[in-house]
């Protein structure tokens, strides 16, 4: 097997294994978090907390497209198998996605637009994934481009000359930022679009990457007319960067690409555990709950396309496969199980890491970004086992 650096050797996933870890995540999230639109059917919506606080509580549209994308990579995967993905005979992942896609236009005051920008390139990227799962599944798509089409507008509108180039956060429009740069690009690469995707890749280089570090930094705040840099290194911010870097593939993309793996292993790694058994595991950094819960599940996901990826060399492809790997046996290692009257469902916790004493306690408030984190990473991990 080859090695990595730190020591240890890459560990091709199960697939058996792999694939069932996902199902689980799956089920788990949309049993407990799952639930209707003032009781509507054909709606679906992720509760922000469990216990949930009803109708009064507050709205995450961003956490709503990460649970659509959750529920993409879950409709793959049934497609590629033929069989559902908790065995049953409800409603397929797929469309619980395209109830999702609908219901949170219709939660969101009957429109996809909202006033953050790196929100709305998130639901871009998630419809135009649904799109492409409704494609191969011959389901209806109007719904899905709609959505694109209205927030690709938004993305462009957020996308000026100021401070050099990139995409406003907000619409406040004093901060352009990864956040928001990073997924248009992407979304726009994928869309056929690489020239502005690569224009916004050669604004984050010149702007917001770090050479000594090899990562990306959270963006420029526009502060009495003048810009301020922001230096704060987040875990989510440099995924979608490596995607874009791969889709849109210029050479010197694809070196920054390796460069920004290498630098997620040597700076956004939790303290490494080494064992004589399996020596070094390289188990990605958390930031906690609330919007902090997804950013490592987002980074996740993107380090499993580039272990995926030719295009990259292979030890960066296994040392990007380890991290996933490594990380989604850390969130499934510290699942705890929660019994409710007639079921029980898995409860993730927000750190891979944790140690049997900081594992979720039954009866405990859980968020859905923790758990859309784990699902995310557990998803990302099945994708590597084939």
């Amino acid at each position: 097997m080859p090695t990595l650096p730190g020591g240890g050797a890459f560990r091709t996933p199960n697939p058996t294994l792999a694939a069932g870890r996902a199902d689980e995540a799956a089920i788990a999230v949309v049993r407990h978090f799952g639930h209707r639109l003032l009781g509507l059917p054909y709606t679906l919506l992720g509760a922000v907390r469990r216990p949930s606080p009803g109708w009064t509580g507050p709205w995450h549209y961003w956490w709503q497209a990460h649970f659509l994308d959750c529920l993409v990579d879950a409709g793959w995967r049934e497609l590629r198998r033929e069989q559902h993905y908790d065995g049953g005979s409800g409603p397929s992942a797929g469309r619980l996605a395209a109830r999702l896609l609908r219901t949170v236009r219709w939660r969101n005051g009957f429109r996809f637009t909202n006033s953050y920008f790196d929100d709305m390139a998130w639901l871009a990227l998630a419809s135009q994934r649904l799109d492409g799962l409704a494609a191969d599944a011959d389901k209806p798509r109007f719904r899905n481009r709609a959505a694109a089409r209205r927030l690709l507008a938004q993305l462009e509108l957020a996308h000026t000359p100021d401070l050099g180039g990139g995409l406003f956060w907000s619409t406040d429009r004093d901060f352009k930022n990864t956040p928001a740069t990073a997924p248009a690009a992407l979304y726009l690469a994928r869309s056929g679009d690489t020239g502005q995707a690569a224009r916004l890749l050669d604004w984050l280089d010149a702007e917001l990457y770090e050479p000594e570090r090899r990562l990306y930094l959270d963006g420029v705040r526009i502060v009495s007319g003048k810009p301020v840099l922001v230096p704060d290194i987040y875990t989510y911010n440099q995924g979608p960067v490596l995607a874009a870097l791969l889709a849109v593939g210029r050479d010197a993309d694809l070196q920054r690409a390796a460069e920004l793996v290498h630098g997620i292993a040597a700076g956004l790694l939790q303290q490494p555990e080494v064992t004589e058994e399996e020596g070094r595991k390289l188990v990605l950094r958390t930031h906690g709950a609330g919007d902090g819960g997804l950013f490592t599940g987002i980074l996740a996901r993107y380090l499993a396309l580039a272990a995926r990826s030719d295009q990259l060399p292979g030890d960066v492809r296994e040392l990007a496969a380890r991290m996933v790997a490594d990380t989604a046996a850390g969130f499934w290692a510290g699942r705890a199980i929660e019994n409710h009257r007639s079921w029980e469902v898995l409860v993730f916790p927000s750190d891979p890491a944790a140690s049997a004493a900081g594992k979720p306690q039954p009866d405990t408030g859980v968020e859905l970004s923790t758990q859309l984190q784990a699902w995310m990473t557990l998803e990302a991990a099945a994708t590597l086992a084939g």
